[in-house]
């Protein structure tokens, strides 16, 4: 019983590392007011880019790093849409959704002549940190602490969160105070898109090894109710998305145990994280205030 559970709760580290990357770097985004609806597209993207880099240089690291560049560029596209352009905040992340739903299935094909899949070979792969007999635990996981409380401690204990706060409550009070509302809205929006993206190449270059048009699986939009129920803050999304990664890790334990899988059947477990997601948004929404400015594009008068 306690083996099955360290394998569980490790598993469950694993999981929730691409969920709390991108519902920190919603966090970010939305403390200063930007909305953007578009993490599942970038994860996607970031999947697909972050596997190409590392088999084109041969080291997963700088595959990572290319999933995260890929999420800044989308973050930069976002920004310049919604900040300077003062354009609508969801129809650019729905734009990116759709998108990367043609990319990917077009990109799997014209890469790696294969259709629907492909598996990323094991050398171009993040070897695991230590070995445990519950299975290994990759350094990504380490790496989305730091990330996390860095990010906490810069939001909430730094003149630099003071500011991407304030632009997020109240941009007309920044404004006459000189604070560039504009810039630190976008320096927001591409550096929540680049976690975004660390996030997909994870999924591709780590934790699954395979590209495929599904890899992200929702975790985009379940990053925002993760966000939501933080209360827009890094450290109870961190917590969020450690439940979150319990129940999808929990599901693949059930399919692959035969014996309780006969019992409870793993297309069940697997919709948990989905089913948990609405039970959580349902009972959270009216709860949380979001900051007053989310969503709104700011005009100086």
């Amino acid at each position: 019983m306690i083996d099955m559970i360290l394998s569980i709760l490790l598993g469950s580290l694993t999981a929730m590392v691409p969920i709390v990357l991108t519902s920190t770097g919603a966090v970010v985004s939305e403390r200063a007011g930007v909305v953007n609806i578009g993490y599942e597209g970038i994860l996607l993207m970031s999947a697909l880019f972050g596997a190409i880099f590392a088999e084109m240089s041969g080291n997963p690291w700088i595959g990572l790093l290319g999933g995260a560049f890929v999420g800044m560029l989308l973050g930069m596209l976002h920004g310049a849409i919604t900040v300077y352009l003062k354009g609508d905040h969801i129809i650019p992340g729905i734009g990116v959704n759709l998108l990367a739903l043609g990319v990917v299935a077009f990109g799997i094909t014209a890469v790696w002549g294969t259709a629907g899949q492909h598996q990323v070979p094991t050398n171009f792969r993040i070897q695991p940190l230590i070995n445990t007999p519950y299975g290994g635990l990759s350094p990504m996981v380490l790496v989305t602490f730091i990330i996390v409380f860095l990010t906490h401690w810069v939001l909430f204990r730094t003149p630099l969160g003071l500011r991407i706060r304030a632009v997020g409550e109240n941009p007309e009070a920044a404004d006459a105070l000189g604070v560039n509302v504009e810039k630190y809205r976008f320096l927001a929006t591409v550096y929540g898109a680049t976690l975004a993206g660390l996030g997909g190449a994870y999924l591709s270059v780590d934790w699954l090894g395979v590209v495929t048009k599904e890899i992200s699986s929702g975790r985009g939009f379940i990053a925002l109710a993760n966000m939501v129920f933080s209360g827009w803050n890094p450290v109870r999304a961190l917590i969020g998305g450690f439940l979150f990664g319990f129940f999808d890790n929990l599901s693949v334990w059930v399919r692959t145990n035969p014996a309780v899988s006969q019992v409870v059947p793993w297309q069940f477990v697997a919709t948990l994280p989905y089913i948990v997601t609405i039970v959580i948004v349902a009972g959270i929404i009216g709860k949380v205030r979001p900051p007053k400015w989310d969503g709104k594009p700011y005009k100086r008068e």
